[in-house]
């Protein structure tokens, strides 16, 4: 016998045993919902078909899920590829909107130089546009 046996009353090799078990039904709790939340995130199957996979997954789990991997499991990749694409997509279009239009403030001095230039806007207007575009106040303290 193992020292840890003698003094704990619970084998090295039950304990391994009990942490790949729990590893296990983690690890089948996690693929389960891998496969409902794609299988409800669907919008090429009507909703009778999500309810027969819905209740062959219920009433036979392994097989269920199984058969759903090995039907689907190529364009599951595919569609949680195309959903991160996208979501990247919109992080991507909310941070240039937050940012601004991209003009740098050398950009936005130079417009209302020329501006300035053609006479559409008056010498006080060029301070104001300069002032807001270097990010000070609108007006002189």
């Amino acid at each position: 016998m193992t020292l840890a046996a003698t003094q704990s009353g619970y084998p090295l090799l039950n304990l391994f045993w009990t942490m790949l078990l729990i590893f296990g039904f983690v690890l089948w709790f996690w693929l389960i919902i891998v496969v409902f939340t794609d299988l409800f995130r669907r919008d090429d199957i009507t909703g009778w078909g999500k309810a027969g996979w819905t209740v062959f997954m219920i009433v036979l789990p392994f097989l269920g899920i199984f058969c759903y991997l090995i039907a689907q499991g190529r364009s599951m990749a595919e569609r949680r590829q195309s959903e991160m694409e996208a979501d990247r997509a919109r992080f991507e279009h909310d941070v240039r909107s937050i940012a601004g239009n991209g003009d740098r403030p050398a950009d936005q001095i130079a417009k209302a130089k020329q501006l300035l230039d053609s006479g559409s806007i008056t010498p006080d207007e060029f301070e104001v546009l300069k002032r807001k575009a270097l990010g000070a106040q609108t007006a002189p303290r």
